[in-house]
């Protein structure tokens, strides 16, 4: 006979809730033709077998001994979550957006370690200013720290990589990811969150969720490094928060973005709002969507029109169909440069194993060294 696990039915309920899972959805995901035997498990009227419970804790994204704790763990966003819908916070933070900040704290913290290895001084920009600041005077040292000034050519993408190389060369950590690790069915949504901050003297880190529209990710990734200036850590979803920090970072990249001195010098109220925005993406090398972002914070647009021209970008970005990418390429943006190239120079220099390597990056050991010709090391 084979041996069943004493799981605790309450937590196959929890993990399931938890996963966002229905009975119908988890039986499915476990091959099981029944439902009730799904339903059995919850209520304890049945046991799984070993391997089947351990099924169920890889398709619901749970250590195996959760299914054997009495009651529930208490999950807490590890950051602060900054995020608000109308008045009151955003509950109920997905699976998905947790175990991505848990694998970017584990990056922060072994390059935190490698930093102090390396008796690397405190970054002086992290916390120097506050929300009573002045916007301008913020966006201003962003600018100065970063090296990178306001460009005379060029896209908005080539301004993002000298922004995104500026920061790195500041080191800030650059992370950028639209899943969860190499999971591609991991899917992060844009709805839940647009990016988060971990702010640390240190080692602080950005990211940004790639799920989002090209065109808006420039503004994120601004305004998360604005709460690095400001000293706060958290996730932010930009759009709906009334929170005080969100709208004073929100502020910042509008400022730095597109200052409002030129966005009025440029806008016209006898031009067509397109016309106005290809004239400021043109002008200051930014999206037209950032455009369109800082007319509706002057007011020189409504909020209908800003999420009416968001979503046409959003959605044709989804729609847009292209391939997997480089590889190493992407590696490089989903754990960061500046991360990559100081754990694969311990890994080649012997003092880290290839394979704790490959845990951290999220690559093949035996591609350690091949990512290590991408990245010129």
């Amino acid at each position: 006979m084979v041996e069943q696990a004493m799981i605790n039915p309450k937590i196959v309920t929890w993990a399931r809730e938890r996963a966002g899972l229905s009975v119908d959805a988890l039986a499915r995901k476990l091959n099981v033709s029944d439902t009730e035997k799904i339903l059995k498990w919850e209520l304890g009227g049945a046991r799984p077998t070993f391997r089947q419970a351990q099924n169920i804790a890889n398709v619901t994204s749970i250590p195996f001994g959760y299914l054997f704790l009495p009651k529930p763990p208490q999950e807490k966003l590890p950051i602060p979550d900054l995020r608000t819908i109308g008045n009151r916070h955003a509950d109920d933070a997905s699976i998905d957006m947790k175990d991505v900040i848990k694998q970017v704290m584990m990056k922060q913290e072994w390059y935190k370690e490698h930093l102090i290895k390396l008796d690397a001084l405190p970054l002086a920009f992290v916390g120097k200013f506050t929300v009573k600041d002045s916007v301008i005077e913020v966006a201003q040292d962003i600018r100065n720290i970063l090296g990178v000034p306001l460009p005379q050519k060029g896209s908005w993408e080539d301004y993002f990589r000298a922004l995104i190389k500026g920061a790195e060369g500041a080191r800030v950590l650059v992370m950028r990811s639209g899943i969860v690790g190499n999971n591609t069915r991991r899917k992060l949504e844009v709805s839940e969150f647009r990016g988060f901050a971990i702010c640390d003297e240190l080692a602080p880190v950005v990211f940004i969720n790639s799920s989002d529209a090209p065109t808006a990710r420039l503004f994120t990734f601004i305004h998360e490094l604005a709460h690095l200036w400001i000293g706060s850590s958290g996730v932010s979803d930009i759009e709906h928060s009334h929170a005080e920090e969100e709208k004073f970072c929100n502020a910042v990249a509008g400022e730095f973005l597109v200052p409002e001195e030129a966005f009025h010098r440029i806008w016209s109220q006898n031009t067509s709002i397109l016309a106005n925005l290809t004239e400021i993406s043109s002008q200051l090398h930014v999206s037209k969507l950032v455009a369109a972002k800082r007319a509706l914070d002057c007011g020189a647009i409504d909020k209908e029109a800003y999420w009416k021209y968001y979503n046409t970008e959003l959605n044709a970005f989804r729609n847009k169909k292209g391939g997997k990418g480089d590889f190493n390429r992407n590696a490089g943006a989903k754990n960061s440069i500046l991360f990559s190239s100081a754990v694969v120079a311990e890994a080649l220099s012997g003092r880290m194993l290839l394979r704790d390597a490959g845990n951290l990056l999220g690559i093949k050991p035996s591609n350690i060294k091949t990512y290590a010709r991408k990245l010129a090391l």
